[in-house]
């Protein structure tokens, strides 16, 4: 299918929307009232919903496999832009690695990875059907739009470690809204946070060439605790521009 073709088989699924930031040639992917052109999650049970205009996310989806919300459509390359926010941090994680700018991780005199407690909630973007090309979203130090999947894989040279590194913290306070504008063109990726660059053209080795979009699950309770980073998130003004 040709890329006008698909853009027009969005903008219907999605109820004929245009991007609510003015971009005549983007389509928006969340109508802002039901999740019409995403895909609930079999046995989800209303976790994933939409709450005062804006997809709300509660970490607990009773899905028997996949908890993420997907995208019905697939995509090549495009600009994505969205809005999100993390609601809560109810979780301290006590893990989290002090990550240096060119991907590495720092330790100690032993040579062991040196870990930090940080109140933390976790999610983010699926790229093209891939959770390894995921565009992250939590409260780590070294900021959102990691590419957690290709930089702790250590089969992938330095240079590409570093690239999906972010290159500064862009994130707004918890409970504030940020932006994400995910530009994806062949295997390379740029993320724009909040009007700052934190991912440059950085390349994705085998990442699909064309794929669904997710937003992702992240977390779990045992015994009504958290035992782990959950999806304490929210989402508005999704829309994509796919690209020659």
């Amino acid at each position: 299918m040709a890329i006008a073709c698909a853009a027009t088989v969005v903008a219907l699924s999605a109820g004929g929307q245009r991007s609510a930031r003015g971009d005549t040639d983007s389509v928006s992917l969340f109508n802002g009232r039901d999740l019409t052109g995403w895909k609930i999650p079999p046995g989800d049970n209303g976790h994933w919903r939409v709450v005062d205009g804006v997809i709300d996310y509660d970490a607990q989806s009773e899905a028997a496999g996949d908890k993420s919300l997907w995208s019905e459509h697939s995509f090549g390359d495009f600009v994505l832009s969205v809005d999100w926010r993390i609601k809560a941090t109810p979780y301290t994680n006590p893990a989290v690695p002090i990550i240096r700018y060119d991907g590495t991780q720092k330790r100690d005199e032993a040579g062991r990875e040196i870990h930090i407690a940080v109140p933390d909630s976790d999610s983010g973007i699926y790229l093209r059907g891939s959770s390894k090309s995921q565009v992250n979203i939590w409260c780590w130090p070294i900021g959102s739009g990691e590419v957690y999947g290709y930089r702790t894989d250590a089969s992938m040279p330095a240079s590409v470690r570093a690239g999906v590194t972010p290159r500064r913290n862009a994130d707004h306070d918890i409970g504030a809204w940020n932006t994400f504008e995910i530009t994806m063109r062949g295997d390379r990726l740029t993320v724009v946070l909040n009007g700052q660059e934190v991912i440059g053209n950085a390349g994705l080795p085998g990442v699909p060439v064309r794929g669904p979009i997710a937003l992702q699950h992240h977390g779990e309770k045992k015994n009504g605790t958290w035992a782990a980073p959950p999806s304490l998130v929210q989402f508005r003004n999704i829309s994509i521009k796919e690209l020659p």
